[in-house]
């Protein structure tokens, strides 16, 4: 296997980028990066320095994933999401040294136009409904929309509505695959 690189991308030397992952047109791949296995990068990414990203992780076109952001394995970006670093930028004021940690979990989705504030956690499964604005933790199997982002929901690891209340206990299965979850004390796990 091997690293598929469109002529129009930049990869600065450095980088490091693992076997089955596909770099498409216009995109830059700063030096410090870590990319895992089986990615796709679309066209007009940018992946900063500071940057982690785990395998089978799918970033469409239009994302800049800036220093600071850490993406597990299985995530997926929508179309031109959006990731910031400094809490309060200003032009004049240089920030790089208060850059925030946001790291999305195993397998989030983040659909398009959706934005992440820095310094955040997305936990393990959550869902960002397009276009919604996320600027504080998310909790693992969250379903999350809009302006700020508020939790309406729980999701399968599938991308599937789970049958769950919003808060206490409960169990239900994934309508698509049968998983079991379960809800107690408003965290949602994984049973099988």
């Amino acid at each position: 296997m091997s690293v598929t690189i469109h002529p129009t991308a930049i990869i600065d030397d450095g980088a490091k980028i693992g076997d089955g992952t596909r770099v498409w047109h216009w995109v830059h791949v700063c030096g410090g990066a870590v990319i895992g296995k089986g990615c796709s990068l679309g066209q007009n990414v940018f992946v900063g320095n500071k940057v982690v990203i785990g395998d089978n992780v799918k970033i469409q076109n239009n994302v800049s994933v800036y220093d600071n952001v850490t993406l597990e394995s299985d995530v997926f970006c929508g179309p031109s999401m959006v990731f910031t670093n400094v809490y309060n930028p200003r032009s004049a004021v240089p920030r790089k040294d208060e850059y925030r940690n946001t790291l999305v979990k195993r397998g989030v989705t983040m659909g398009a136009n959706c934005t992440i504030v820095c310094g955040i956690t997305l936990g393990e499964y959550a869902f960002v409904g397009a276009g919604s604005v996320v600027n504080r933790d998310v909790p693992a199997y969250a379903l999350m929309v809009g302006v700020p982002a508020r939790q309406i929901g729980w999701m399968s690891r599938n991308g599937a509505r789970l049958e769950l209340p919003l808060k206490g206990q409960g169990e239900a299965k994934c309508p698509e695959t049968g998983d079991v979850y379960r809800l107690v004390d408003n965290q949602c796990t994984f049973v099988g």
